[in-house]
């Protein structure tokens, strides 16, 4: 039902990433009514073009950022719980040299550079293993293994890289789908009763008799309309500024910092399923991991980024970094033409003046303006604490909506995630025994997208052929139809880009005969 002044919604979110996607999640199954507005897809910009970990952020710790890290450790466990199929863990191996270099600006290498002069920025191998044990304990964990060493001469993990690393750490993360974390979000808001709007990029927002009256502008179209709420959530990413002085006309003394991270995709470059964290002599650090089963991701880079209406590049120069670092450790240098695909995104992070990219705070900022029809501006924030963010924001909210129910997420599965952590094999078997016309690769493909919902989907098909017309790399009809009518797809690249990965595997002409299929199918639709 639309919302008039006499009767608006409890709360308006500007912003389809994950932080505003979380709120509504949150602010609906609190019996709140909530509408959302994001201005392309679903999750478009940041929230798709992430390194796709739910991880503490183990260098954190070297900027003393202790409460951030031990919230992030905690919420691995409880998302990897109510997402398995979408997450699931991940070891990661951190090999030893001496080489390993602090980046000078953590206070970490100030304090290390003061009393021990003689280690000449270097990283020392007591100092990660302490890193380690804080990581191991500071988040309670219960379901993903501690830290244990690796001799590199004997294990796997040595195998593809240079001679010279003989030893290593190795310690637990875990993975997650990014895109599919947002979209998943938006179906369980819906479902509560939230609206989700797509192509719907909100043009003004004003107090007007003690709501908001927010002007929309619906890109498809080109028409126009008007919601009104109570209260407004800005949780524009990297146009949350751009929203304040210009859709709410306001200033405020709250900064954001821009900072790219791009990342490549390779060719597969090791056997086994375990990732790297690797350390640069330049300080940084950077991640490969196994990718799309035949793929290795590698990233990130941290750039300033002037501009968030500038579409963010990985640059040449940029993925020539990538591979050069990850040549360090790789036997076989990473060459820039063993990518087969580059992605970047925008980190909105809280401006906290730090001096560069990399030392940029990642955690996030809440500012709650108004004692009547407030806003609240969610400034940084990372993928791995956007429940808690979520929650945050509601407490802030809270005071306005007495009637509103608890804190309610911890542990409540998302969309297809209502099995064990450890269920996806069997999960997997499940499938392929009703649908005997699954290959092993598109029923694991098809599990840890849907989980329990894959089954539904694919619905009372005997055979392949039932599915309909198929686009390549295993999507069908079928498929297609159930991301725009049940997950906000509307083009090639929001279903083979965001919803998967399977541009990775089709070719151009695959890709644009779905474009038209979809196209056409949104033409056709009912009204």
């Amino acid at each position: 039902m639309a919302s008039t002044k006499e009767n608006p919604k409890d709360i308006f979110i500007i912003g389809g990433g994950i932080n505003g996607c979380g709120i509504a999640r949150d602010a609906a199954g609190r019996g709140l009514s909530v509408e959302l507005a994001e201005m392309k897809d679903l999750a478009w910009a940041t929230s798709s073009a992430s390194t796709k970990l739910f991880h503490g952020g183990l260098r954190y710790l070297e900027y003393f950022e202790v409460r951030l890290v031990r919230e992030a450790l905690i919420e691995r466990e409880t998302l990897l719980s109510a997402m398995p199929h979408i997450s699931w863990p991940m070891r990661f191996v951190l090999p030893m040299h001496r080489d390993m270099r602090f980046d000078n600006d953590t206070p970490t290498s100030r304090i290390l550079s003061f009393v021990m002069p003689w280690m000449k920025g270097r990283r020392p191998a007591w100092l990660i293993r302490l890193g380690l044990f804080m990581y191991d304990h500071l988040g309670g964990r219960k379901i993903l293994p501690g830290t244990k060493t690796l001799d590199l001469s004997k294990d796997e993990a040595g195998v593809p890289l240079h001679d010279k690393f003989q030893r290593a750490f190795e310690y637990s993360d875990c993975w997650v789908e990014d895109s599919r974390l947002v979209v998943l979000n938006a179906r369980d808001a819906e479902a509560r009763g939230a609206v989700i709007q797509t192509g719907t990029k909100v043009v003004s927002a004003r107090r007007d008799g003690g709501v908001w009256r927010i002007e929309k502008e619906h890109l498809d179209t080109g028409a126009s309309s008007v919601s009104y709420a109570k209260a407004l959530v800005n949780a524009g990413g990297p146009w949350v500024a751009d929203v304040i002085e210009g859709v709410l006309s306001q200033n405020t003394s709250a900064g954001i910092r821009l900072v790219r991270g791009s990342h490549i995709v390779t060719k597969r470059l090791f056997d086994h399923n375990r990732c790297y964290f690797f350390q640069g002599s330049d300080g940084r650090i950077i991640f490969a991991i196994p990718y799309q089963e035949d793929f290795t991701l590698i990233g990130t880079t941290d750039k300033e980024h002037e501009d968030a209406n500038a579409r963010p590049e990985c640059t040449d120069e940029e993925a020539q970094y990538l591979c050069n670092f990850a040549s360090e450790y790789f036997k076989r240098p990473v060459s820039m033409s063993d990518i087969v695909w580059r992605y970047s995104g925008v980190r909105p992070l809280y401006d906290d003046g730090a001096s560069s990219a990399t030392a940029a705070t990642r955690d996030y900022v809440l500012k709650l303006e108004g004692d009547d029809a407030p806003v609240l501006n969610v400034f940084g924030g990372k993928i791995t604490t956007y429940r808690k963010l979520a929650e945050a924001a509601m407490e802030k909210l809270m005071p306005f909506f007495k009637d509103a129910g608890s804190a309610w997420t911890a542990g409540v599965p998302m969309p297809g995630g209502n099995f064990e952590v450890d269920g996806v094999e069997d999960l997997i078997a499940s499938l392929q025994s009703r649908y005997p016309f699954l290959t092993a690769a598109w029923a694991k493909r098809l599990v840890r997208a849907y989980g329990t919902e894959a089954q539904e989907m694919l619905g009372d098909a005997k055979v392949s052929e039932d599915l309909g017309f198929s686009f390549g790399a295993t999507l069908t009809e079928r498929e297609v139809r159930w991301l725009m009518q049940r997950e906000y797809a509307t083009s090639a690249e929001d279903i083979v880009w965001r919803r998967s990965k399977l541009g990775l595997r089709m070719s151009n002409a695959e890709i644009e005969a779905l474009d038209a299929h979809v196209a056409a199918a949104r033409q056709n639709a009912p009204a």
